[in-house]
């Protein structure tokens, strides 16, 4: 197993930037991926950005060019730096892990990760 804790969330304007991170409990050289998700009031949980165990990414189309994943295995710790923020980015985002390889990277941004936080609020106002 491995517990998962973001912080780093906040409120910023309309084209702000943002660094999420994620501390996680294991080694996350050991886990096959890590991603970050985020849910909307009353939309569905999506798939933000992915990171295998090579640094290989994956991001959803909406935040490409914005966002950026990256991971620190000597910290243990995964960021998400968002760029550019727009209000419907507004969303609490979630940090998630998987430790047994299911797929690549598009498909645990539409399926999900085997563990993930209990999220960081971001807040962005026009």
């Amino acid at each position: 197993q491995v517990q998962l804790a973001e912080s780093g969330g906040g409120s910023v304007q309309a084209g702000g930037s943002l660094t999420l991170s994620c501390a996680a409990s294991r080694y996350t050289y050991s886990l096959d991926s890590m991603g970050w998700f985020r849910q909307a009031p009353g939309k569905e949980r999506e798939g933000v950005a992915h990171i295998d165990s090579d640094g290989r990414t994956t991001y959803a189309d909406s935040v490409k060019g914005r966002f950026t994943i990256s991971k620190d295995n000597a910290k243990n710790t995964l960021y998400l730096q968002m760029n550019s923020l727009k209000p419907e980015d507004t969303a609490m985002y979630y940090c998630a892990a998987t430790i047994i390889k299911k797929g690549g990277g598009s498909w645990y941004l539409r399926y999900g990760m085997d563990y993930s936080g209990k999220g960081t609020l971001v807040t962005i106002s026009s």
